[in-house]
């Protein structure tokens, strides 16, 4: 059960509930709802909060922006250098170690499709470690998916040869000794 391995009480789960599915709600507003104090919900609240079981995401919501999101998995002999690629590439969202036929999972996001093709045919497909790949793009959602979005990725214009170019983080992250893999 979800809540016994988090360690939550009928209480906990009341205020995670509504402050997923009303993120606007006052303390005042959930304290009423849960017939609890004002004070008893904060507490809860920065609890769970400094926990990290309850996290504030801002972001973009994709269900409701035109912009292109893609699923790409990934069977890659080294794993760990796309997980840490993925903390500096703007276009990566997140990234997943998954088990299955693929052992790594990648969200891409960007306003053109085609630098999302290119972005993957540089960092994925033409690398010698990486032996399949495969990439869906997202074309609805039915909830609300809230997800950081790196506004410098509109400052590159990715190419196959190069990535993404000088102004690549990952490139720049290596010249200065932050990352383990190039």
């Amino acid at each position: 059960m979800i809540s016994k391995k988090l360690k939550l009480d009928e209480i906990d789960k009341q205020i995670i509930a509504i402050v997923q599915n009303e993120p606007n709600s006052t303390h005042t507003e959930i304290a009423e709802r849960i017939n609890r104090s004002q004070p008893t919900v904060g507490h809860r609240i920065k609890k769970l909060e400094k926990s990290g079981i309850l996290q504030f995401q801002p972001g973009i919501n994709f269900r409701v922006v035109d912009l292109f999101l893609a699923i790409v998995e990934i069977n890659t002999k080294e794993p760990d250098r796309l997980m840490e690629m993925s903390h500096f590439c703007p276009f990566m969202v997140n990234a997943f170690r998954v088990s299955g036929n693929h052992n790594v999972c990648v969200m891409l996001t960007c306003s053109k499709i085609n630098k999302l093709d290119t972005i993957i045919n540089y960092h994925f497909r033409n690398r010698p470690e990486v032996q399949d790949v495969s990439m869906e793009i997202v074309i609805d959602i039915s909830k609300d998916l809230i997800l950081p979005i790196d506004f410098s990725s509109e400052d590159h214009e990715p190419n196959e040869e190069y990535g993404c170019g000088e102004k690549c983080k990952y490139l720049q992250a290596h010249k200065q000794g932050l990352t383990q893999y190039y």
